[in-house]
């Protein structure tokens, strides 16, 4: 091993949950005494998220050729076998069975056939997901796990493959595990997994996501904010939107699985909401809670999708009122049913794509002028820089305490990122998005 390098290295792709599952794996294989292990977590959402994989994998070859290199995440699961060709690869390990202290208490054998490749039909799981750990390395925020796999069958969509049915962390794991985090220093936990909004579907008496919600917060009191990840707003129940209302340590901000803004799109990416259905939800969160901000996933150039189509997702953006945009231009999934569909060109979805991402900045840009002279509550985090309660980064004096929560009135913005004219006493301000 080379000097310098750490005993176990963790290389992650794609989402917030690969993030915490990545910190799981890692903690597992060090206390397990491995040495020389780099593992690859990859992401399977699109399929320049497997390209960057096996380039990456093909680089840490050459830059490390005695460690062992595992893949596992989602890619692994449902392109096993082109990975475990890869001769740079020591082997490769399932989703379901990367996180389990033992998966990490052996080595793969090299050239071993079978003993190279552990990867179980992940639809034949069905225990509830639990990779809760108490904290991120170089992490300011913390990311519980609440609920992993996906139920849905969106067309375009792999993911199900990867991680199987949806199942979720029982209500009381989720409320100890968020107990840990603030006992060990952290002030904001963000709930997570694959389609939250499905969260408690498979538990006794179905409960939904607006009660975890307020579970957390009432059995958590020190918490000083929670956050969600991405949520699918056509399965938002009454209490969580009443949560968001009602529940200040409830961040303001909300990422929306939106996808597209054309009712016939939307049918055949096999969605269960339509364009109204999005922009009569966004009214809503924002007439119950007036500061909130939106984050949405939108797919430019879907199979059959016309330049009329098009501009309906491209307008979604103002009707919806979005300020941070997750653009992905379409990517055909083998084994998908949008990948039988009649392609759009390369060239075509690419310029599609970028309109898109302009709208988005242009939003994003007009949300941060729209800041001027408020007051804002600030966690945090590194190289200066911090998140506001609606999720705008904001750059932060020099000295200032990662982890801490700062009060300050906004100058104006460089950047990307809001800048402050003055801190705020603790106390003497009220913040405003």
């Amino acid at each position: 091993m080379s000097e310098g390098q750490p005993d176990v290295e963790v290389m992650t792709f794609g989402c917030r949950l690969n993030t915490v599952e990545s910190e799981a794996m890692r903690r597992a294989a060090e206390a397990a005494g491995r040495k020389d292990l780099v593992i690859v977590n990859t992401c399977a959402v699109t399929g320049e998220a497997v390209r960057q994989a096996r380039q990456a994998i093909r680089r840490l070859r050459r830059e490390r050729p005695d460690a062992e290199i595992i893949v596992t995440g989602c890619a692994a699961q449902t392109e096993t076998a082109s990975f475990a060709a890869m001769p740079e690869v020591s082997g490769v390990i399932g989703n379901d069975l990367k996180a389990r202290p033992e998966t990490w208490r052996r080595t793969l054998a090299p050239g071993a056939g079978e003993e190279r490749v552990r990867v179980n039909d992940i639809m034949a799981v069905t225990e509830t997901a639990g990779h809760l750990v108490e904290g991120l390395q170089g992490r300011t925020r913390a990311f519980v796990q609440v609920q992993n796999g996906c139920d849905h069958r969106c067309t375009f969509c792999i993911i199900p493959y990867g991680r199987g049915n949806s199942r979720s962390v029982a209500m009381g794991e989720v409320v100890e595990a968020v107990r840990r985090l603030v006992d060990n220093g952290y002030r904001e936990v963000v709930l997570t997994g694959v389609d939250i909004t499905s969260w408690g579907a498979d538990l006794p008496g179905a409960p939904k996501l607006g009660r975890l919600v307020r579970s957390v917060l009432r059995h958590v009191p020190e918490l000083a904010r929670l956050r969600l990840s991405s949520i699918d707003s056509i399965e938002a129940d009454a209490e969580l939107l009443a949560a968001l209302a009602e529940e200040e340590r409830l961040m303001p901000h909300l990422h929306l699985s939106l996808q597209a803004g054309d009712d016939l799109i939307l049918k055949r990416m096999k969605r269960r909401h339509l364009r109204g259905d999005a922009i009569r939800f966004c009214a809503e969160a924002r007439r119950l809670r007036p500061d909130i901000v939106f984050g949405a996933d939108i797919i430019a150039g879907f199979p059959t999708e016309s330049e009329a189509m098009f501009v309906r997702s491209l307008d979604l953006v103002a009707e919806c009122g979005l300020t941070f945009l997750h653009v992905f231009p379409f990517s055909p999934r083998p084994g998908t049913p949008a990948a039988r569909m009649p392609q759009l060109g390369r060239s075509l979805i690419k310029e599609r794509a970028g309109r898109l991402r302009a709208a988005g900045e242009a939003a994003h840009d007009a949300h941060l002028v729209r800041q001027a002279g408020r007051i804002v509550r600030v966690l945090a985090e590194t190289d200066g820089l911090g998140r506001a309660e609606d999720f705008t980064t904001v750059a932060l004096p020099a000295g200032s305490v990662s982890g801490a929560i700062i009060e300050g009135r906004v100058a104006g913005h460089a950047g990307g990122h809001l800048t402050l004219a003055s801190l705020v006493p603790p106390g003497a301000g009220t913040a405003q998005a």
